[in-house]
């Protein structure tokens, strides 16, 4: 079984709107064709223009980078999942160690983002991984299952298999440390395993289990070629097209 493979890329809170108009029009120029899935997840301000000029693209997605829980109401700031289906996104990022270190997001927060998203049709990219300290404790393991369980092992079998679910070693996000190959392969393939358990194998090799973490286009072939790896989740190479392009090319 072939699964779906992905890459995508996380703007974080950088580009303009002529700035992200401009990298987006280089990234879909440079696409070709592919069978593997292409989602570019920009600031709030770039999705329906985006949306709008990608529409009809084969394989190629918006994602957004977060929404709140509840459908409407007095948040201030806050973007609601029905907003987001009506600029055009196909998937919504949640759990990432920026929005939980940062912002204070707790499992349970997660776990009601998850279910919004999903609830609109959506497709949630859920973010999960380890401190440096978690890690360094030989606790890694333990505190990335517990993350998914949290958040998503509530889910049926049917909505479970319409989340894709990223990999993020914190200690390696933007710092240029890069988990090895072999380590990511080691999550990936435990984080499978924890899925047949709860579901099934069938699931389980559905699943596509992305990695994101100074994944770049000097180590991306590596990182890709592994086993249990199905793309990435990627920070600073997707503000460069060159770069994200790269990238996507070193799909299998």
């Amino acid at each position: 079984m072939k699964r779906l493979q992905i890459v995508a890329g996380n703007w974080k809170m950088n580009k303009t709107f002529d700035e992200g108009r401009e990298l987006a029009t280089a990234i879909i120029n440079g696409l070709g064709s592919s069978e593997n899935l292409v989602i570019i997840c920009p600031p709030f301000i770039h999705l329906n223009h985006l949306a709008t000029v990608s529409k009809g693209i084969s394989n190629f997605y918006i994602g957004a980078q977060n929404c709140h829980f509840e459908k409407s109401g007095a948040y201030t700031g806050e973007v609601s999942v029905p907003m987001l289906k009506s600029c055009g996104v196909g998937f919504v990022i949640t759990g990432h160690s920026e929005r939980r270190t940062l912002f204070g997001e707790t499992d349970e927060v997660v776990k009601k983002k998850v279910d919004a998203i999903l609830e609109e049709g959506l497709r949630p990219i859920f973010c999960c991984g380890e401190p440096l300290e978690v890690r360094e404790a030989g606790k890694h393991f333990n505190y990335v299952e517990d993350q998914i369980k949290a958040a998503l092992f509530h889910l049926d079998k049917e909505a479970f298999g319409r989340v894709v679910i990223a990999y993020e070693p914190i200690w390696a996000i933007g710092t240029g440390k890069t988990a090895s190959p072999d380590q990511a392969q080691e999550m990936h393939a435990r984080i499978r395993k924890l899925i047949s358990g709860k579901y099934d194998i069938e699931t389980a090799e559905r699943t596509t289990i992305l990695y994101g973490g100074s994944c770049k286009p000097s180590n991306a072939k590596e990182l890709f070629s592994q086993a249990d790896i199905d793309g990435g989740l990627i920070g600073g190479a997707s503000l460069k097209a060159e770069d994200f392009l790269s990238i996507i090319k070193s799909l299998p």
